[in-house]
């Protein structure tokens, strides 16, 4: 038998626990959508980039770095 409102205890939640519990079952489906399967082009440069990481932590720029060598918008 499949969870109910009543089952889990939902029922007992107020409108705004309900809410909350709702974005993050969303929240929890779109990060599991956004990993899907890496293809195996997608895997081997993910591998590449992990050996090259780990040869030489140092050879890349922070994400502080990389944001202050961007344009600003004006």
């Amino acid at each position: 038998m499949s969870p109910t409102l009543k089952t889990l205890g939902i029922d007992q939640m107020s409108v705004a626990e309900r809410i909350l519990l709702v974005e993050e079952i969303w929240d929890s489906i779109a990060v599991e959508e956004a990993e899907g399967p890496l293809t195996e082009s997608q895997r081997q440069d993910l591998q590449r980039r992990i050996a090259a990481y780990e040869a030489d932590p140092k050879a890349g720029s922070s994400w502080e770095e990389v944001k202050a060598r961007l344009p600003s918008k004006s």
